[in-house]
């Protein structure tokens, strides 16, 4: 039986690191050494990424909250503590998206958070 050398495969395997690394400076997007560890440390930030999107998302919705929240006499604690006790099941992002285009809406909320916590 004839041997079978293994050139197509790593050719296959060289080709799909350099085309991830395509775009990259220098070395980065030529040589298969370098390109590979580049490749992997880019999915690897990519993967971290997406982690940190929804913490800095959840944070900026926090803050816009916070910043309506004083606009209105209460702290974002005061004011989420007030919405827990009257029982408002809306999610920061739809109180974050209130906050900014309908302050009359969010004065409401507030206006009943107050209203619970005294």
């Amino acid at each position: 039986m004839a041997r079978i050398k293994g050139g197509l495969n790593a050719k296959k395997k060289h080709n799909r690191v350099l085309k991830l690394a395509k775009g990259y400076r220098g070395a980065r997007s030529k040589q298969y050494r370098v390109a590979k560890q580049s490749v992997m440390r880019a999915l690897a930030s990519a993967y971290a990424g997406r982690k940190q999107k929804k913490r800095q998302f959840r944070q900026l919705w926090i803050v816009r909250i916070n910043a309506a929240a004083r606009m209105n006499g209460l702290s974002y604690s005061k004011f989420m503590y007030g919405l827990k006790l009257a029982e408002v099941e809306i999610n920061r992002k739809m109180l974050a998206e209130m906050a900014v285009n309908d302050a009359e809406g969010f004065k409401t909320l507030a206006d009943l958070a107050k209203s619970k916590i005294a």
